[in-house]
């Protein structure tokens, strides 16, 4: 029989091919027995043996009297190296697409650390200089003066050339400015305004960055998963700059947290720059396997151009735009009244100390990685499941709104840190779930101009968060509580999330 032939010809050729694909090749008897009347196609086929050597191979048999095919395919074999991750030393390879959100993770996790060192290292220095709370929300802010700017500009050059580039610049400018705020504090507080902007002008591009790489590198069904994990290392980073920030105050000096962390960006940038490519189709340690997935689950949108700018006024043209804009000042509104006055609300309303209040601020922001990651890994869920992209957006959206709006609510009426704390942590917990909303939304109307179209919305959610971290101050100072500002922020929340669930939507609009 040409099909028994053909079984002992793979038996005689394979020896030095144990472990490998030829081992998951079975030929079963059919009920019909075999067959005389068997095509053979042989492409490409090398059994001469040899672990060092690429082995591609593709063995079609076709039965044409029954009407189907059998395929049987090995492919891939590179010096111990297989597409399902198995090797002859049996290995674990692990998806190159994983460590790329790995290295995403860490970096998004030092950009907000390197925030928050600030919001710690800013109660020492306002008793050192004398700085009333209404000044404390203009250091506050200063950071977000440059932000605004960069965010834009960002996100085009993000488009343009790929977010491998513009986050590698942006991490290596703003450890700089990380290291040079200390010597700016000591020399004046219009050095320390100065590095604060520029600081923000150099990570104005991280989360523009973050959303175009990802989607060229994860299929849609992973996509949000994949947010997930980048933005629970953001989320961490809150963790990480709130705990160490007051023990390297303690034991090296108000500039030793600012070193640290400064010192650590730099070490990423190195990794990165090395392991990292624009584009799955660039890579060199990317299995055929890995590549085939990721392609058969995107859209395909083509970078912009030499000299070609986004059209600005098409985008600004749909309520969809709108929405997300609106979304995303809600968003940095809340989230960085929380974000700057946490260790001032607790110190200021449950008169804790220092390194109580980073404690009491540092576990919501733990919570929040958590929850990010599980709004991700949900929403994944039901676009496997058949929902559609608009009803998941909307849902998510919903519950990262509603949830933090009566959360903050209650929080007027907490009387121990410990109950504040639990609230703050509810609030920011369901926060995340934008991640999965609106934070992906911009791949889905506008793939080609995603992050032009982020660059656009979070210079508006940027202007709201240099708005609502001044107001906090002033009314603090002016009302002698945070009341009436946590009030309107959660009212904010609530006519946000009802336009939100008007207008959005999970079509392609751009």
């Amino acid at each position: 029989m040409e099909a028994v032939r053909f079984s002992n010809k793979i038996q005689l050729h394979s020896s030095s091919f144990s472990n490998t694909h030829f081992g998951l090749i079975n030929f079963r008897k059919t009920h019909l027995g075999f067959q005389p009347k068997i095509e053979k196609k042989w492409k490409s086929l090398n059994l001469s043996g040899g672990g060092d050597q690429r082995l591609k191979k593709e063995v079609f048999l076709e039965k044409k009297q029954r009407g189907f095919t059998v395929k049987c395919t090995a492919e891939g074999i590179e010096r111990g190296m297989l597409v399902g991750g198995r090797s002859e030393e049996k290995e674990f390879m692990v998806a190159e697409r994983f460590k790329v959100v790995a290295l995403m993770a860490c970096v998004m996790c030092l950009c907000n650390a390197d925030r928050v060192v600030m919001s710690v290292a800013i109660v020492p220095l306002a008793a050192k200089h004398g700085w009333s709370n209404a000044f404390l929300g203009i250091v506050q802010s200063s950071f977000l003066w440059g932000y605004i700017f960069s965010s834009v500009i960002g996100g085009a050059l993000v488009d343009k050339y790929g977010g491998k580039k513009v986050i590698a610049w942006g991490a290596a400018l703003w450890s700089l400015a990380t290291l040079l705020t200390p010597w700016a504090a000591n020399h004046s507080t219009i050095s320390l305004l100065a590095i604060r902007a520029f600081f923000g002008l150099a990570e104005g591009v991280a989360l523009p960055s973050m959303n175009t790489l990802l989607s060229r590198w994860f299929p849609c069904h992973e996509r949000a998963t994949a947010v997930g994990i980048s933005m629970g290392g953001f989320h961490l980073g809150n963790v990480v700059g709130l705990v160490l920030t007051p023990l390297f105050m303690t034991s090296v000096g108000i500039s030793g947290p600012f070193i640290l962390f400064a010192s650590l960006g730099l070490l990423w940038l190195t990794t990165w720059i090395s392991r990292v490519t624009n584009d799955p189709q660039e890579s060199n340690s990317i299995t055929k396997a890995e590549l085939r997935l990721i392609q058969a689950g995107k859209s395909d949108s083509p970078s912009l151009k030499k000299g070609e700018l986004p059209p600005l006024r098409l985008l600004l043209s749909k309520m969809p735009t709108w929405a997300i804009i609106f979304a995303n000042v809600t968003n940095n509104w809340g989230y960085f009244v929380l974000l700057s006055w946490m260790p001032v609300y607790f110190k200021t309303v449950f008169n804790v100390n220092l390194k109580q209040a980073a404690w009491f601020s540092a576990v919501p922001w733990g919570t929040m990685a958590i929850s990010g990651y599980v709004a991700g890994a949900a929403s994944d869920f039901l676009i496997k499941a058949g929902y559609s992209l608009t009803f998941v957006r909307k849902v998510m959206q919903s519950i990262g709104f509603i949830g933090p709006g009566v959360a903050l609510l209650c929080l007027n009426f907490a009387k121990t840190p410990e109950v504040a704390s639990v609230l703050i942590t509810i609030a920011l917990s369901f926060s995340a779930f934008s991640q999965a909303g609106f934070l992906l939304n911009m791949q889905d109307i506008a793939p080609q101009y995603a992050g032009f179209l982020h660059g656009i919305s979070n210079s508006a959610g940027t202007l709201a968060a240099i708005i609502s971290t001044i107001g906090t101050g002033f009314f603090v100072q002016w009302l002698g509580s945070f009341q009436a500002f946590l009030t309107l922020t959660a009212c904010l929340y609530f006519v946000t999330a009802i336009f939100w669930n008007v207008y959005a939507t999970g079509e392609r609009v751009f």
